[in-house]
Parts: C-alpha cells; structure tokens; sequence
C-alpha cells in the first residue's frame, strides 16, 4: 500500500487525533507529559515563541503551539515552563566513547556526562565497530540511557597509523577492501587520518562512492583541503588543511612538514623547525587565497568541524588555555588523567613564550578561518574531540558553542551548528533538529536564554531524552555517580 505524498499533513492528523483522544480520557498516562507556558527556540533560525505548550507522547513531540491554542491534555504530567527556555538536543559531532576505556569507562563516564549536559545525538569519529554497536544497542533498547549514536570505526590511516583502532591502508586494493569491510561491518562513515597517501586516499573517495557511504575526518598532509573537497570529502576536522590551504607558501609548507625529521635531531632543534613552520604559516596568510578556498568548500558542501575545545585547550597549548586546575578533573578518572598529565607535559615542556605567542595567533586565525567559512556559507557543526586531554565531555561542546560564538557566529548559529545542522548532516531533519510535531522527544529546558548569552545553554533545569524525563535532580545524580567512578578509578 502506498502512502499518501503529503506524509507531513497525514503524521499531523492522526497526532491531533492521538491528543484529542487523550484530552477525553481521564485516566493518567505516564508517557504523556506537557512543558506549558515556555519559551520555545524551535532552531529554524526563527524567533523564539514566547508562552508555548509542547506536547509529548512517548518519544514523540505531539504539538506545539501557543497555551492559549493548544489544550493540555488530562492525565498528561505537568511541567511548568513559565520563565523557561526550550532547544532542540543537543549533538556533538566529533568525539569518541572509547577514549576513556571499554565498556565500562564509556557507559559509567562519558554517557553520564553527555546527557547531564543536554547531548542527545553523538557521531563517534573513531573506536571499535564491535564495541559502538553493542553501545548503541543499549541504548536504543531502552537498557541505557544515552544519545544516539552514529560512528566511523576504526581510522584508515598510511604506516605507521596515527592512531589507535586504525586500518592500515597503503595501495587501492587495501582502500577498496578496507571501506567494503566498514560498509558491511555497519559504520556510518568512513574516518580518513593524516598519514594516508594519494593513492590510497582517491581508492577511498571511489570506493566510498560506489558503496554509498560518505567519508570524513582529517586532511591526510599530502592532500590539500581543496583536492579533499573535490574528492568529495564530506567533513573536515579540525581544520585541518584549512589554516595551510590560506597560504600563499601552501606547497612549500606542504613539502616542509611532510620531510622526514633527521635522526639525529634533537628536541630542540624539532622545536625550532617547528616554531619557524608555524612563523612561515602565519606569515603567508593571503586573504585572495582563503576567500577561494572558502567558496570551494561552500560549493562542494564540505562541512567543516573545527573542534575549537581541542585546538584551544590541546593542540595550541599555552600556559593560561591548560586545564590541569580545572574543578572538573573530579569527572575524570585517574587513569584517564595521568594520560591527560602526561600531554599536557609533552606539549608545554621546553616551550618558550615564543611558542605560547604563535599559538595564541594559531588560536586567532583559527577563530578568523571560522568566521570567513560562516560568511562564505560553509556548513559547520559543533564538535569536541572529547576525550582528548584538556577537553571533558559533554560540558566541552557548550564550549565550543562559546568559542563559535567568539568567532562571529550568532547564538542561533551556533545553536544551529548543535541541532538542526547535524540533523541535516544526518539526513535526519525528519526526525530531529528542530522543536516540531512529529519529530523525537530530544530537549533541554534552560533557566535562561541562549541567544541572548550562548553560555545561557549551560543553564539546563532538564533534559528529555528520546521521551525520556531528566529533572535537575535526576541529571546532578548522573554528575555525582561520574564523581564516585573517576574516585575509584
């Protein structure tokens, strides 16, 4: 049987009727609740709607509209939203769940933090195919609380890889294979990291094509951000290629980074190659250079996801962006932060206020490349990198929505960048993003406004999660449950 073509109109009947029939019924549902009198920023880009009622009915949002229209059905819970403030979920688009450990550190560190911090959709850019579906499948049956999760797998990386899980990949035949593998095995995407080759890189880009799954991640250093968007890279991170794809030096800088280190060198003279790279970098910078780039990526579509926690609080180090005193290492697990000591140390050690100097202008130009991608129309998303060191989950993305904002985003963008956006990315605008009929039950109410001050979506009284009830009760007992495990371990 084929369905009507206007699905909208039809989901939006049979909702009107499913609330009609509830309003005439007197017994309580317990999977029927109400947010009356709130202010909603549905995520559209419109303005808030003041004085609103929203409806949901097991994971769905039922109706939204103003209190003075929308009846509150009987027997539906009542929370009042008067003075309050509701966004769609929140998604942060670069992290990874096994970064504190499997399974334990995952589901008794990082979810909790999540959901306390109003993520509702996670895309996990690196970790065990095996170990992400089991999660996954949690979740999804109700067993866990959790975002959802979308994920890439293992990295496909050149030899040695960068990383950990990774798939070397050298030649066409390994890409070919490598990307079947992930496609069967039930990957999302497909994670391209720094060290690829061409060769293996372009055997990705066709066969990802070919296979209907998109690939994402870093810009390998022997490909410039231009050549991956052309490839058809869906996502960039970091900003990695972004910075060098500015520069009027772009190829010889290109050829610098990617010589071999003499294996004699010692740390200081690596340190010096490296201060006068970056110098040659940020000296090179050609504004004719980046506003071409920019309209390349906008055109293609190449999303970017500059991870701004990570570059502010890890890669560009200096002495005042270091979180070695932060009041939130109580979340952190002793192991996973004498992991976080020991980069911290590695990156601030026989550094000289030189190399704090351009990294602070690394900080600058990476807030300007964001601010010139925005105005050029280039799709950006949220994203941590968590749980690099110095960035802690869930409360990081509320950072980077901070930092977005520092490089000229609106608040509403910025949002954006944290719920509508990803749902597109997803191609899951049906389901999520926005505060509409229809879609799921994912939504933080907030004491304040975030347009008006975006650390306002810090502010959160609760979160409901796939349908699911989150008082502010309920989310500090997930915070002080992380405490106890990062104690005992």
């Amino acid at each position: 049987m084929s369905l009507p073509k206007n699905r909208t109109l039809v989901i939006f009947l049979f909702l009107v009727l499913v609330v009609f029939a509830f309003g005439s019924c007197s017994s309580p549902d317990s999977a029927l609740f109400a947010i009356s009198h709130v202010t909603v920023i549905d995520g559209t880009g419109a303005a808030p709607h003041p004085d609103s009622n929203v409806i949901i009915h097991g994971s769905r949002i039922l109706v939204v509209g103003p209190a003075a229209s929308v009846t509150i059905p009987r027997g539906a819970k009542m929370i009042d939203g008067a003075g309050k403030f509701l966004i769609a979920g929140l998604a942060d688009m670069h992290l990874h769940l096994t970064g504190a450990g499997e399974p334990e550190g995952s589901r008794e560190f990082i979810l909790p933090l999540l959901v306390a911090n109003g993520i509702t959709t996670v895309r996990d850019m690196g970790g065990k195919v095996e170990y992400l579906k089991a999660l996954r499948g949690e979740i999804d049956s109700g067993k866990r609380v959790g975002p959802q999760i979308f994920f890439t797998g293992p990295y496909l990386d050149g030899n040695p890889p960068s990383f950990q899980p990774s798939i070397v990949v050298q030649n066409a035949e390994e890409a070919t294979e490598a990307v079947q593998k992930l496609k069967s095995e039930g990957a999302d995407f497909i994670k391209v990291q720094s060290r690829l080759q061409p060769e293996a890189y372009y055997a990705i880009a066709r066969e990802s094509q070919r296979e209907g799954i998109r690939f994402v991640g870093h810009v390998p250093d022997s490909i410039t951000a231009a050549a991956a968007s052309d490839a058809g890279q869906s996502s960039i991170e970091h900003l990695t290629g972004v910075l060098l794809g500015c520069s009027s030096l772009e190829e010889e800088l290109r050829q610098r980074k990617l010589a071999l280190l003499p294996a004699a060198e010692t740390g200081k003279q690596t340190l010096a190659r490296e201060r006068a790279w970056t110098k040659d970098l940020l000296g090179s910078y050609s504004q004719q250079r980046a506003v071409n780039l920019f309209r390349k990526l906008a055109a293609n579509r190449t999303w970017q996801v500059p991870t701004l926690p990570l570059l502010i609080h890890l890669a560009y180090l200096t002495p005042e962006s270091d979180r070695s005193g932060d009041p939130r290492l109580k979340y952190i697990p002793g192991d996973v932060r004498k992991n976080w000591d020991r980069s911290r140390e590695e990156l601030l050690v026989l550094r000289t206020e030189l190399d704090f100097s351009l990294r602070r202008q690394l900080v600058s130009r990476s807030l300007l490349a964001v601010k010139g991608l925005n105005d050029a129309g280039v799709p950006l998303m949220a994203g941590t990198d968590s749980t690099a060191p110095n960035v802690f989950p869930g409360f990081s993305l509320h950072e980077d929505l901070f930092y977005l904002v520092e490089a000229g985003l609106t608040p509403m963008q910025a949002l954006q960048a944290a719920t509508s956006k990803p749902a597109e990315f997803l191609g899951r605008t049906v389901e999520q993003g926005t505060i509409q009929a229809g879609k799921r039950a994912d939504l933080v109410l907030l004491d304040a406004n975030p347009l008006d001050d975006i650390r306002n979506a810090q502010k959160i009284k609760a979160v409901i999660i796939n349908g699911k009830f989150l008082s502010r009760s309920d989310l500090d007992g997930l915070l002080a449950g992380v405490e106890r495990f990062a104690a005992s371990h």
